[in-house]
């Protein structure tokens, strides 16, 4: 096979490149020449009175000269030894200051000394000023004309950007140097008094939301991109509403806190998401994590294909661990995970672990193995429905499995089970087998040297089974949207925000704990499906079902007897679980009569400290599957 012309052709441009740098490189060389030889002219013509001989032109040109050798040569020193800026940014400026200035100083130092003095001093101080501003013209019209040159077509969507912040600015100016965006900015609109009249690469602020009609259509803007960082939903809500009233599309760029891990793109402008409207302000931003306790260590996460376990393994792999080790029943659920990580999911590597926690035996052979410093028991069935009709399922998995991983963990350093706050208060069987695991896991903070502890989490938005993507689902098939009642609410969070909790519990959570974090004000999920009927393309109905067996009207974030205390952080609270001695699920016999099972597991749950006792019980205290 023949590579001579691929070769070919790489030589070519290489070459290319390097004819183009080479041309940058003479042609700054040239201005700053040109700088330095009208500095010093312009600065001995007026030292002379506007009466310069030849004599003293050739002595200012000379020094002049000397002055771009020294100049040439500083530049070539700095950027050798720290690289070189983009041409006509804060940065070169500063650099080109630095140089002008030295180079000037070495010119008057060589002059001061001289009793006849070719040129008068004050020439390289007054031409060095004449000099650096001739050089910063210069390079500023280069900048202008390259960022023109940059702009996007015209034929791209004129939009107006509704907020000043720092993550609308990098947005203004990546579009604005983006051809293929797909977006020109034409304006800013911004509520803030202090903020009107200001210009922002070029844009001025028209406005706030009251004159964003105006603007539209002042500026024939299409769609106007909403970008404040933190703003609460109402807001929201309202801007969109000015925005389709004026016939202009409405976008949103994202908070920071999902841009960390990427730069602020185009590509980052989306539609807006029923999670953006949902009236809560997100509490992420205000957690601290401390990602370094992760760093190097051996990290092992239960029911990793679930919608928070997938994100908890995404987070964790950032963080550096020593291994990341993935656990799950569900083969499709891994394969998709490990497509999200590394872009590929060929299922060969030992990352992956395909395993039930029902599985006594295994499980314990495997954490023996593996030997994890760090366990996060994602695992569970979470439908309360269904559990509610089959508890003897919420048994073996959420109840016999959590004790199976549990028992495995001996000598692990930290256990973080995840609730949830249906274990608050208890009248469901997900309820009663949650509570449950949150008081096993208890009992083995006491007996093992380990952190064991648990979180409760509200509903996350968006994540499998969640009421909000049962409600985009009926929507998108043109059925009426099912809510229980209309006065039922829920505390909703998002994965994002569950994830921090779980790593912010490995750093602060003390054994024997359950985590809850501050979730704000509960939401009315019929106002949710409101919304979501609103956003639908056809008209949608809203139907109340009532509420099911072992559902609440409003859940609990704390049971009867905890009380809400947060010694480390505003918004997460601690709250004491009492131990419970797996001798005391005996009684629980997955195969017995459903109502009579449910009434065993809720018995669990009740603290009964006398009774209990908290000493070691073999893995065998449950009947085993028959």
């Amino acid at each position: 096979m023949d590579h001579s012309e691929p070769l070919t052709d790489t030589a070519a441009v290489q070459r290319r490149d390097w004819v183009t740098r080479r041309a940058k490189t003479l042609s700054l060389l040239t201005l700053d020449t040109a700088s330095w030889c009208a500095g010093f002219l312009l600065a001995a013509w007026a030292r002379y009175e506007f009466g310069i001989t030849p004599r003293q032109c050739a002595a200012a040109l000379g020094a002049a000269l000397v002055c771009t050798v020294v100049h040439a040569g500083l530049e070539q020193v700095r950027a050798t030894a720290y690289g070189r800026h983009p041409i006509g940014s804060v940065g070169e400026a500063r650099d080109l200051g630095i140089t002008v200035v030295l180079a000037a100083a070495v010119v008057l130092a060589a002059l001061l000394p001289m009793t006849v003095r070719p040129t008068p001093a004050s020439v390289p101080v007054l031409g060095g000023a004449v000099a650096l501003l001739l050089m910063g013209g210069g390079r500023i019209v280069y900048r202008w004309r390259r960022d023109r040159e940059a702009r996007p077509a015209h034929s791209s969507d004129r939009a107006l950007v509704y907020g000043v912040d720092a993550a609308s600015e990098r947005l203004v100016r990546v579009l604005l140097g983006d051809p293929a965006g797909g977006y020109l900015p034409v304006g800013l609109l911004d509520d803030d008094p202090d903020k009107q009249g200001l210009r922002l690469a070029g844009l001025r602020v028209l406005g706030g939301r009251e004159q964003l009609t105006q603007a539209v259509h002042r500026t024939r803007a299409s769609t106007v991109i909403f970008s404040i960082n933190g703003s609460d939903a109402e807001l929201m809500r309202d801007v969109r509403s000015r925005t389709l009233q004026a016939g202009a599309a409405f976008k949103v760029l994202p908070p920071v806190r999902e841009l960390l891990d990427r730069p602020v793109t185009a590509n980052a402008v989306r539609d807006l998401q029923l999670t953006d409207l949902l009236g809560r302000a997100q509490r992420i931003a205000e957690l601290a994590v401390e990602r370094n306790g992760l760093a190097g260590r051996r990290v092992l996460v239960t029911g990793a294909g679930g919608s928070i376990g997938s994100e908890l393994c995404r987070q964790i792999a950032r963080c550096d661990p020593g291994e990341l080790m993935m656990l799950d029943r569900d083969e499709s659920a891994l394969h998709a995970l490990q497509l999200s990580l590394h872009g590929r999911a060929l299922l060969d590597g030992p990352e992956l672990i395909l395993a039930d926690i029902r599985d006594a035996d295994g499980i314990a052979r495997i954490i023996a193995g593996r030997q994890p410093d760090i366990v996060f028991h994602a695992a569970a069935l979470k439908h309360l429905t269904l559990l509610q009709r089959h508890p003897g399922e919420a048994v073996k998995t959420n109840v016999q499995g959590t004790l199976n991983v549990l028992e495995a963990c001996r000598d692990v350093a930290e256990f973080v089970n995840i609730s949830t706050d249906k274990a608050a208060n208890p009248v469901s069987v997900l309820g009663y087998s949650k509570r449950i695991t949150e008081r096993l896991t208890a009992h083995y903070a006491n007996r093992y040297a380990g952190a064991f502890l648990s979180v409760r989490f509200g509903n996350v938005l968006s994540s499998r089974g969640s009421v909000l993507t049962a409600f985009q689902a009926q929507v998108r098939a043109g059925l009426p949207i099912t809510v229980t009642h209309p006065d039922v609410t829920r505390y909703f969070m998002t994965v994002q925000e569950a994830v921090h909790l779980v790593l912010q519990a490995a750093v602060v959570g003390r054994g024997g704990e359950a985590l809850v974090l501050d979730m704000g004000e509960p939401v009315r999920i019929a106002e949710v499906a409101q919304r979501l009927a609103a956003e639908a393309p056809q008209p949608t109905e809203i139907v109340f079902t009532g509420l099911r067996p072992g559902e609440k009207l409003h859940e609990d974030l704390f049971g009867t007897d905890e009380i809400d205390s947060r010694p480390l952080h505003p918004l997460i609270s601690h709250v004491r679980v009492p131990a419970l001695n797996p001798v005391e699920l005996a009684g629980l016999d997955p195969y017995s009569d459903p109502d009579e099972l449910t009434k065993r597991l809720a018995a669990c749950c009740e603290d009964d400290s006398a009774r209990l006792g908290d000493g070691p019980a073999p893995i065998s205290a449950l009947p085993s599957p028959r």
